[in-house]
């Protein structure tokens, strides 16, 4: 049975406490060691640790620190997601202040004020006028995963502090139960 699996293309320390949190609140883990500006882990390190998480759905965080291309955090989200052992549910695509080259469509996103928006999203939180992309540093290869579903959001665990984990991160924690409930997890649990 393959482990249903959530990817969060961010890892640093406010994103870390915040997925922690999340995970915690909805009852799955989260690879805490997956974290890390950039990610320091492999894809084949996070599938081990995935496999050994005591229950689903896992929150895994991936992240390239900048870095244009595909970085080490893409690297391993492409091995993760293609892994016959793992299902991806969805993904939480974070914006960053690059507009360099990198974007991603997204099927939706969700402003710093928690609303579902077709617009993207920027770092902050804050809509922008183009519809259904963000942009990031760790979102190069998304379109090319075969995934139910992609939420665009601000910097996680940020976001004016709107995100703070301290507040529950409740923009990421909409993020991954619009993902629950639209790639049919909810659904198989009954």
């Amino acid at each position: 049975m393959p482990r249903k699996v959530i990817l969060v293309t961010d890892g640093d320390e406010y994103a870390r406490k915040a997925v922690e949190h999340v995970a915690a609140e909805i009852g799955g883990r989260c690879i805490s060691l997956s974290s890390g500006n950039p990610s320091l882990l492999g894809g084949p390190d996070i599938v081990g640790l995935i496999k050994k998480a005591e229950k689903d759905p896992v929150l895994v965080m991936f992240d390239d620190s900048g870095l244009i291309g595909e970085g080490p955090g893409e690297a391993a989200l492409k091995y993760v997601a293609s892994h016959p052992d793992i299902e991806v549910l969805g993904i939480v695509a974070v914006a960053s202040n690059t507009h360099q080259a990198e974007w991603t469509r997204v099927d939706v996103c969700i402003d710093r004020y928690g609303e579902l928006t077709p617009n993207g999203v920027d770092k902050f939180g804050v809509q922008e006028l183009e519809t259904g992309r963000i942009y990031g540093d760790t979102v190069y290869c998304l379109d090319s995963l075969n995934v139910p579903i992609i939420v665009g959001i601000g910097d996680i665990g940020k976001m004016a502090r709107r995100d703070h984990y301290a507040l529950g991160a409740p923009i990421t924690k909409k993020a991954v139960e619009i993902i629950l409930e639209r790639s049919g997890y909810y659904d198989q649990q009954e």
